[in-house]
Order: structure tokens, then sequence, then C-alpha cells
């Protein structure tokens, strides 16, 4: 008998430990994000705050039971930045994307209310993420802008969505082929990346596992991209893309 209350203080003492932990780490990150100006743009990725970005984005693949699959990682230039453009159906394709490449620093462009989410909304602000109002060309212009120097800088690789937002229906919605001035003005390579799955994480939670898909589909050299007009990079990556998505076939990773 005396056994078993031993092992299960020693369970107990472990539950508590995590849990201590988790806690104190929460206190971390809530406190940390006080001291984000949520009026400035920063022009300075932070490590600790990517630090913080990617430690919570582990957690919360885990609580969701998210798998990842992954394919072509080996195509991505190292020791450049990049342009990311994906398809995207979800919340959570940022989310797992960033986590991924979480060695390359990656930032994204993306709508204004996500930079109100408690906590997150911080985190992506300081680590360079970068808003955008596509409804003002002045604005959007200015962000391009903005994106193409934090790149020059060699503070982050962007990520970006062409559609625009986020397309409930099969196939894909038009592009934006705007973002791409981004890789012409920065001379870096985009990479075009398909992602599968994330439109099941909310529905199969907390019951079901999730598995997601992403792969690097092709990357295009910014002497390519440079050498064509805006429109001409969207249709091709909005053609491998596009491929990519009405593919029914899942290959074992």
């Amino acid at each position: 008998m005396k056994y078993i209350i031993g092992f299960l203080l020693i369970v107990a003492g472990a539950i508590g430990a995590v849990l201590g932990a988790f806690i104190i780490y929460m206190l971390v990150l809530m406190t940390s994000t006080l001291f984000v100006d949520t009026n400035r743009i920063y022009d300075k990725h932070s490590r600790y705050f990517r630090w913080l970005l990617n430690s919570s984005t582990a957690i919360a693949l885990f609580t969701c039971r998210v798998h990842l699959h992954t394919k072509g990682l080996e195509k991505i230039p190292q020791g450049t930045r990049f342009l990311l453009v994906s398809n995207h159906r979800s919340k959570f394709d940022p989310i797992t994307t960033w986590y991924i490449l979480k060695k390359y620093d990656l930032a994204f462009i993306s709508k204004e209310a996500n930079f109100h989410i408690p906590f997150w909304g911080r985190i992506i602000r300081r680590c360079c993420f970068l808003s955008i109002n596509r409804e003002n060309p002045r604005k959007a212009m200015e962000t391009i802008m903005n994106a193409t120097s934090l790149i020059k800088n060699d503070q982050v690789s962007m990520g970006v969505y062409p559609e625009g937002t986020r397309n409930f229906e099969p196939g894909l919605l038009p592009f934006h082929n705007g973002v791409f001035k981004i890789a012409q003005k920065a001379n870096i390579p985009v990479l075009i990346c398909g992602i599968k799955g994330t439109e099941t994480i909310k529905d199969n939670f907390p019951l079901h596992r999730s598995d997601v898909y992403f792969e690097v589909l092709e990357v295009l050299p910014p002497e390519k991209v440079k050498a064509v007009h805006c429109t001409e990079v969207g249709t091709y990556a909005r053609d491998l893309i596009l491929s990519y998505v009405e593919s029914n076939k899942e290959e074992n990773r």
C-alpha cells in the first residue's frame, strides 16, 4: 500500500510541477506583452518575442492535437530572406506555417483585426508582422514598402496570402498580385506553398487529431521574379497552388 501511495505522491508532484511551470510561463507571456506599443510599426525583430510566439504556438498545436506533415522544405534557399505565398482556408494557416518555418523568422502581412487578439496580437506586432488595408491603395503600398524594408534589413522573411482573405469554397479566390512587388523590390525568391487540413482543426478538437499538410511547391529565384510583371508571377503561383489544393491524393510523409 505504501508503494501505491508513494507512486501517487510522485505523480501528483509531477502534475503540480507542470501546472506550476505553465502558470509561470503564462504570467511571463502576459506581462511581456504589456511592453509592446500597439501604435508602433516595429522595424527590429525581437528574438525574445519570437521565442514567446513559437513556444506558445507549440502549446496551442499540441493542445489542439495537430499533426504536421511537411514536404519540400529542402527547396528553401538558405542564407537569404524570401516571400512566402500560399492558399488560405483557416485561421490556423499562418499559425502552422510560422511554426513549421520557425527557424526562418517568418512574419505575415495580415488584417488589422488579428493585431487585437489578446496577447498574441501584441506578440506578432513585436515580431514585425504588418497589418494591411486593402481598401486603401495608398495604405496598402505603405505596408508593401515596410515589408520590403524589413526584408532588406535582414529582420524577417515575409508571408502573405494573395487571396486576401480566407476561402471557404473549393479552389482559390482571385489573387491580389501587387503583393509580389515585395519580392521584386527586395530582390528575393518567392516560395510558392500549399496547405491542407487546417480547416478541420476547429471541428476535430478536442476528440480527434487533425492532420495538416504543408508543402513547398516551388521556389522562384529573384531574377525570374524581377524579369516579369507581377501579374505573370501571380498567375503562375496561383495555377501551381490550385493544382495542389485540387489534388485529393495525400502522401504519407
